[in-house]
């Protein structure tokens, strides 16, 4: 996709090949800023405090985090420590198990002097890999959007989504966005409901942002508004992203997500979950075997903007102890469909959504 004007992947290896580079998406929109990540414990610290988020990106993130710990020490020991940090930095995303796994694969079978080369190589591939998923996701979701459109004699195709699942939540093109991106270009006239999401307001902050930048038609909405905008026929399908889709298709996603997903059952309306292969996890039996996430209650009490003079401050909006969820469990009962790079699939067609780059 584009920043400025520039075409831009939102994780990218440094210059001289021995990091990556990311946004930090705490400062987004207000401030674009690319930081260097060059060790494991810093990687570990952007995914745990959300300088870089989202399932996909977390995990390529940890990927690269592990090969720059290999640089330091390759030996098993080094191996294990650094997969251990990494992997506990966020526990929801299956994406940074998986990532995790899949360099672990390919570098415990070699010499320590090969792993930290093996390790980098294998980081670059899952980004190149998800680069081409996330557009075969787009693809197949641009159908549903022109059968849509087709219904409705050409008239716009209102898109609410929920979160951030586009590219900055990927390397490109996003998962729930790429199908939005490829309609919006190919001409079929869309228009995007924008969840504010709070809390963390990725919806407000990251989606808008995205959208604006691309072109894409869209409006903010608080978010209690999806309920009463489907009741009133104004939404035509939603389409959300996934960090965690179990083995019989419950879905975990961003707090929020199953609200919708019952407005959207109660009012006849589409409910669509766009994720990759790599965000299945058939070994979690169901949605109440995901480990919710907890994060602290500041994110709640706090919120962070520009003042009328430009700015940045954070203000407080309650003084009372916050409880903060976050995810929910949306279950699959509720789903119409999982858009994948497989194709658009039923609950069934999951059992074959093995995830890629392992062994079986």
């Amino acid at each position: 996709m584009k920043l400025n004007g520039v075409a831009t992947r939102s994780i990218m290896r440094t210059d001289d090949g021995a990091g990556c580079r990311i946004l930090d998406q705490r400062l987004l929109p207000w401030e674009i800023r690319w930081v260097e990540i060059r060790d494991a414990q810093t990687a570990a610290t952007a995914i745990r405090e959300m300088w870089t988020r989202g399932a996909p990106l977390i995990g390529e993130t940890a990927a690269y985090g592990l090969a720059m710990a290999l640089a330091v020490d390759p030996s098993d020991e080094g191996l294990t420590r650094a997969d251990a940090l990494l992997g506990a930095a966020r526990p929801t995303a299956v994406n940074l198990r998986w990532a995790l796994d899949r360099v672990g694969c390919i570098v415990r079978p070699l010499s320590p002097d090969q792993r930290a080369a093996a390790a980098f190589a294998e980081a670059d591939r899952i980004c190149d890999e998800e680069v081409a998923i996330n557009r075969a996701i787009g693809e197949h979701g641009l159908g549903l959007i022109r059968d849509l459109a087709a219904r409705k004699a050409g008239q716009t195709v209102n898109v609410l989504t929920h979160c951030n699942a586009g590219w900055l939540a990927t390397a490109d093109y996003g998962t729930a966005t790429a199908p939005i991106y490829l309609a919006h270009d190919e001409g079929v006239p869309v228009h995007v409901w924008v969840d504010e999401t709070r809390p963390r307001n990725q919806g407000a902050l990251l989606t808008a942002f995205e959208l604006a930048g691309h072109g894409v038609p869209h409006h903010l909405i608080s978010d209690n508004s999806g309920g009463l905008l489907m009741m009133r026929g104004q939404v035509d399908a939603v389409i959300v992203g996934t960090d965690r889709v179990t083995a019989n298709g419950d879905v975990c996603n961003k707090i929020g997500t199953y609200l919708k997903a019952l407005a959207a059952h109660d009012n006849g309306v589409p409910f669509y979950v766009a994720l990759p292969s790599t965000t299945f996890d058939p070994a979690t039996p169901d949605g109440a075997a995901v480990p919710i996430e907890e994060r602290s209650g500041d994110e709640l009490a706090w919120l962070t903007g520009p003042t009328a003079d430009g700015r940045i401050e954070t203000v407080r909006v309650t003084g009372s102890p916050a409880a903060n969820h976050a995810f929910d469990i949306t279950p699959a009962r509720l789903v119409t469909g999982y858009i994948t790079e497989r194709g658009v699939l039923d609950r069934d067609g999951l059992a074959g959504l093995r995830q890629s780059g392992l062994p079986a």
